[in-house]
């Protein structure tokens, strides 16, 4: 009984702070989002969301070789394997891996958004912002490697704190220089650029710490450690990918049924949709220590509850903000529609409804693709990114879209989700087969 106390104390207190933490970030974003849209108007939110699936880049580098690393470092301490410098390399292989998205942000940002889909006085509002984020590529890989081992290494606490500060900074950051030193949307990405700094500052103050046992020294370079990082990784790896995919993938085919309008609707869902994905990706990188602990000695049983906590947690936050959603959809488009437009509105709040029914079931895929890589199945990790943040969404979105316009478009996700719980669920049933067995 006290070993079960401790577990719920300990996963409490884990998952709480990463919440915390990844609301923080989402925070920040839903910032963005509505300083853009009063400084911009339309056509700065669809630049945003334009460049979104870039950022989903430059985050999914970062998670599969710094979440990926982090959690194999957590795995191998507790086997007694050598880890002590699995920091440093992945600090050197993110710095590698940064080089072509600066190269992109110095001489070809206009011709990415137009790659992207961009056209008039879209391309004229996102050149800026495009080239400023792109060019600071190794903070935001960085940051996310930072706050991944400060939690790995028994610190959660000082991971939500430097998430939360950096986000606070983000948002004052936003106001100051767009607005007081109108600096527009050039403002808002100088903003998002240097925030990071704040974050891996913060973290760097775990080395110090008597329980540290992370170590920042210069290290030969292994592709063969680095196939083990991304192997473990891959889920986080196609977790922020599969947001920017999914964000090209409706933006192209909106533009080919609403246009802008269409474009900036979408924007205002998918950025709402961040706070969402926070949550319960909060609810899964706070369980992921704990999951790799429990698993790394064997202890099947305490693993079992752990995930059972994660999941009736994210079921429980499914349901609430799908319900309020519900009630506040027209509040909650009106925040970004600051010109008033009811076409964007039109499109927008029947989104929003829609859209976000389908978190009962992304909520509980999110926790378990995270229960996959934190145990160390790579296999079952990879085929549920796969299926979720590509291949599903696809069919489903094209399939939908053609036969119910707009509305498909919304509609693609909850039954995408829902195919792949049910996959999940049959994964899940054949692992418990599988250790009975043993």
């Amino acid at each position: 009984m006290e070993q079960r106390i401790s577990i719920r104390h300990k996963f409490a207190a884990y998952v709480s702070k990463d919440i915390f933490g990844m609301i923080g970030i989402s925070a920040y974003v839903l910032a963005d989002t509505f300083f853009i849209a009063l400084a911009e108007g339309a056509d700065g939110i669809a630049a945003l969301n334009l460049v979104l699936p870039v950022y989903g880049l430059i985050y999914a580098v970062g998670a599969v070789i710094g979440a990926g690393a982090a959690t194999r470092f957590a795995i191998d301490r507790v086997r007694r394997k050598e880890s002590e410098g699995y920091l440093s390399e992945a600090v050197e292989w993110i710095l590698i891996a940064s080089v072509p998205f600066i190269l992109i942000g110095a001489f070809l940002p206009e011709r990415l958004l137009i790659l992207l889909g961009a056209t008039g006085n879209v391309i004229a509002a996102g050149t800026d912002y495009s080239r400023i984020f792109l060019l600071f590529t190794p903070l935001f890989m960085l940051n996310y490697a930072a706050t991944s081992f400060t939690r790995n290494d028994a610190d959660p606490t000082l991971s939500m704190a430097a998430t939360i500060a950096s986000s606070l900074f983000n948002i004052a950051g936003d106001y100051v220089l767009m607005f007081p030193l109108h600096l527009g949307m050039s403002g808002a990405a100088l903003a998002t650029a240097l925030s990071p700094l704040l974050s891996i500052s913060i973290c760097m103050a775990h080395l110090k710490k008597p329980g540290n046992t992370l170590v920042l020294r210069k290290c030969a370079l292994s592709v063969r450690r680095l196939l083990s990082f991304c192997r473990i990784g891959v889920s986080a790896f196609v977790a922020e990918i599969s947001g920017g995919f999914t964000t090209l993938i409706f933006n192209f085919l909106i533009l080919g049924i609403a246009g802008n309008t269409g474009v900036a609707a979408y924007g205002v869902v998918a950025n709402t949709a961040i706070v969402a994905n926070s949550v319960f990706n909060g609810i899964s990188q706070g369980a992921q220590p704990l999951l790799s602990d429990s698993c790394a000695r064997g202890q099947n049983k305490e693993t079992g509850r752990i995930l059972r906590m994660a999941v009736l947690t994210a079921l429980f936050f499914a349901v609430v903000i799908s319900v309020f959603m519900l009630a506040d959809a027209p509040a909650v488009s009106g925040v970004f529609n600051t010109e008033g437009d009811s076409a964007l509105s039109a499109i927008a709040v029947p989104g929003l409804r829609i859209y976000f029914a389908g978190y009962v079931f992304a909520g509980f895929n999110i926790v378990c693709m995270g229960y996959f890589a934190a145990t160390d199945r790579g296999r079952e990790a990879f085929i549920t990114s796969i299926l979720r943040g590509f291949v599903i969404i696809s069919l489903m979105a094209y399939t939908l879209s053609k036969v119910l316009g707009m509305n498909g478009i919304w509609l693609s996700f909850p039954v995408a989700e829902a195919l792949l719980s049910a996959i999940i669920i049959l994964m899940i049933r054949r692992n418990h087969r599988q250790l009975k067995r043993r």
